[in-house]
């Protein structure tokens, strides 16, 4: 029997110790920074899947296939290589299928940006990638069974790891159903303790991974839970990691679950900047478990070079990009930037507004600045400024609206913007100490929404519910709260997102469908490219159709305001 095992051949007790250790990176909310380069601003960027792919080579030669690579979504949304393969190229293999194939990702789930591509988007995608795209709660309505795979099972040199990957469930309240038709999401606790329960009775995993899209903090959104990953940390006993994602920030803590375990919960955040780095060292005796011990930090991609194997190899979806970006569709006459809108009626924020209303016809358009502090510069426009001018592939609604519910939206949108002023020292803006996510700023400015159509001014001494006074509408027309007007808004306002609709306006989230009477087939993008392409030249200036009062409190204030938030004058 010895002879036939061969000259060499060593045997291992069954009873004694073997130590595997294992890598796990985990990548979140790429955001189409898939080259060290930014196609929009047109430079270079310090993320990108190409730095990763250099560091995940390198960890290779350590690991080798105790290295088990995952993607927590938000990758098919951001910039327009991302844009180029999801609507206009839709014939190859997709980009993100192809590199991540490339880089060898053993699993990946899907993000809420993912699915705001829509079906036809993400169902190709998920089709093309040589790995599992998990969903244990996203539920086919028809079937009443997941709509893709739960989790994954990937053994490792005797170590069975399980990773189970879902989605936050506030899909519904950002996205129009036409985008997830079919489909029903679980929250997140409720989904965790049915699966994992499945997975330690059928599979028996010596490691559980949780890879979920979404944050730890557990706070509500039309009473669903947005970021349930800690929930589910703390609450279902079972997991050794938890991956997470969609909050954007970059997290490594240890927790203690409610059986006195410890878990790891980790998010790499944004851009590829940064990976999840989490090492896991199991020690089997008998086939059992007998230590295990998990570590975890964020690893920066900055020091690695991009990888000039991954560069070579997705070279001609370089340059379909570049290609793509760099026509010319028309002229601006002026630099406009998203810095003006905080303060008053600006010319980038009133474009938007004008070719709403070009676009759909409607009375009034709800418009908020969706970057921070974006600018289109005076001369030629191309396509890679439209990514500047409307960051996010929404739909373009329209909506009817009552005055008083146009009133009590802007009373929120105003209330959630600026602060209420007790003597001409104070801010105008409503600002935390510390950037905590949205540049100074309490709440995310892309909730900002100011109207045009309307004539109006905001009285920033004054609580919500007495901000706001309409004196007409722009022609000098009567406006009248008990009149219906059509709304231009973009979907995700009028899907809800925000608030501003349903706490804002008052109108009941179910009833919000009801109200559309307009909706385009294609991105708002889309429409306002071929607006500008048909104009030709553009001439913004600010409508100037509302203002901030009183004046004297004002002025001063926002110039105090803006050196603040931008560090220069206005």
């Amino acid at each position: 029997m010895m002879a036939f095992l061969g000259i060499g051949y060593t045997p291992v007790s069954a009873s004694s110790e073997k130590e595997v250790t294992l890598k796990l990176i985990e990548t979140s909310d790429v955001h189409g920074c898939y080259y060290p380069y930014d196609f929009i601003r047109r430079h270079s960027v310090q993320g990108s899947l190409a730095r990763v792919s250099a560091l995940v080579g390198e960890m290779r030669k350590t690991y080798g296939d105790r290295l088990i690579l995952m993607d927590n979504g938000d990758i098919l949304q951001g910039q327009p290589v991302a844009y180029y393969y999801n609507y206009i190229d839709t014939t190859s293999v997709h980009v993100v299928a192809d590199m991540l194939n490339y880089m060898h990702y053993d699993v990946a789930t899907m993000g809420n940006h993912d699915i705001e591509a829509g079906h036809a988007v993400y169902d190709r995608w998920v089709s093309q990638c040589k790995f599992p795209v998990l969903g244990a709660n996203i539920m086919d309505v028809k079937t009443g069974k997941t709509y893709l795979p739960p989790y994954k099972v990937i053994e490792r040199e005797g170590v069975k790891v399980v990773v189970l990957g879902m989605i936050t469930p506030a899909i519904p309240s950002w996205l129009p159903e036409q985008l997830w038709s079919g489909l029903r999401f679980e929250d997140m606790e409720t989904s965790a303790r049915k699966w994992v329960k499945w997975i330690q009775e059928k599979e028996k995993p010596d490691v559980l991974i949780g890879l979920f899209h979404a944050g730890p903090e557990g706070n509500k959104l039309d009473d669903v839970v947005e970021n349930g990953s800690g929930d589910v940390a703390r609450r279902v006993p079972g997991f050794d990691v938890v991956f997470m994602g969609h909050d954007h920030v970059r997290t490594c803590q240890k927790i203690i679950n409610e059986a006195g375990d410890s878990v790891l919960l980790v998010d790499p955040a944004n851009m590829a900047k940064v990976v999840a780095d989490v090492t896991v060292k199991v020690v089997k005796k008998d086939g059992k478990v007998i230590r295990k011990s998990v570590e975890g930090k964020l690893a920066s991609v900055d020091r690695y070079t991009p990888d000039e194997a991954f560069l070579k190899t997705f070279e001609k979806q370089y340059q379909a990009t570049a290609d793509f970006v760099s026509r010319k569709i028309g002229r601006i006459n002026k630099t406009i930037t998203t810095k003006d809108a905080y303060f008053g009626p600006s010319a980038f924020i009133d474009l938007i507004h004008q070719l709403q209303l070009d676009i759909t016809g409607a009375d009034v358009s709800f418009c908020a600045p969706l970057s921070f502090a974006a600018e289109i510069k005076e001369g030629d426009i191309y396509v890679s400024d439209m990514f500047n001018l409307y960051k996010y592939e929404n739909m373009l609604y329209t909506m009817t609206l009552t005055g008083k519910e146009i009133k009590d939206f802007l009373e929120m949108s105003y209330a959630i913007w600026t602060n209420q002023m007790k003597s001409p020292d104070d801010h105008l803006m409503l600002l935390n100490e510390k950037d905590k996510g949205f540049g100074r700023f309490k709440n995310p400015s892309f909730n900002f929404d100011s109207a045009a159509g309307i004539l109006y001014t905001v009285d920033v001494t004054k609580p919500q519910g007495e901000k706001i006074n309409i004196r007409s509408m722009a022609d000098g027309t009567p406006f009248r709260m008990d009149k219906m007007y059509k709304v231009s808004v973009n979907s995700y306002r009028g899907n809800g997102g925000g608030d501003l609709l349903t706490k804002g306006a008052g109108i009941p989230k179910q009833d919000l469908a009801k109200r559309i009477v307009f909706a385009t087939e294609k991105d708002l993008r889309y429409y306002l490219m071929k607006r500008i392409e048909e104009v030709k030249i553009l001439d913004p200036r600010p409508l100037n159709q509302w203002k901030f009062i009183p004046e004297k409190w004002v002025e001063p204030a926002a110039k105090r305001d803006y050196r603040l938030l931008f560090g220069e004058d206005r």
